[in-house]
């Protein structure tokens, strides 16, 4: 932060906005942003939603590789809010082609449906349910984007299941109930 307001932006004001910041001190740096007594903020993502400030147009995202496409157009969602255009400059480091392909799609699409769907198609359904990191895929025979439909209908007769027979007691629902409790280490049956 020192860096930025003194050596890089010596004539600009300079603040840093970041989720531990109290409530009242975010709500204080958002109210000077706002009124232009701040001219660059410096933020986590913390500014991802809500934060609607017409005199901001250029946003730099660091690390822009390491965020979901959703993500990233929440964040350039922040700027060009006014009269005035906004841009946004996706930095990376990474030499990472597949990195390189979803930015890209950031260039293309201000659609943020299309981009959650390319999101999808893009990443493992492993990665979008946590499990990557602990070494295991959970859904090994649906593809999220082409199987909407059957997920949909699963989702549908899990909700009545559930709906008649909350804690899967009744004989027909045993066996799923034994599965469920496996699942997510809710039993010892």
């Amino acid at each position: 932060m020192a860096y930025l307001r003194d050596i890089v932006f010596p004539t600009r004001r300079v603040a840093l906005m970041t989720g531990k910041l109290k409530a009242a001190d975010k709500r204080r740096v958002m109210d000077d942003f706002r009124a232009g007594t701040i001219d660059i903020l410096v933020s986590t993502t913390v500014v991802e939603v809500g934060v609607d400030v017409p005199n901001a147009t250029v946003m730099v995202i660091q690390d822009a590789d390491r965020f979901g496409l959703s993500q990233l157009h929440q964040l350039r969602g922040r700027v060009g809010r006014g009269d005035k255009d906004g841009t946004v400059f996706l930095v990376t480091g990474t030499k990472n082609e597949d990195s390189f392909v979803r930015l890209r799609v950031m260039e293309k699409s201000n659609d943020g449906f299309e981009l959650a769907e390319h999101d999808l198609k893009l990443r493992r359904e492993g990665d979008i349910l946590g499990s990557r990191q602990h070494g295991i895929q959970t859904l090994k025979l649906v593809n999220v984007i082409q199987d909407a439909e059957l997920i949909q209908e699963a989702h549908a007769i899990a909700t009545s299941i559930l709906d008649t027979d909350p804690t899967l007691d009744k004989p027909e629902h045993r066996h799923l109930g034994y599965e469920v409790k496996t699942l997510f280490g809710e039993g010892d049956d």
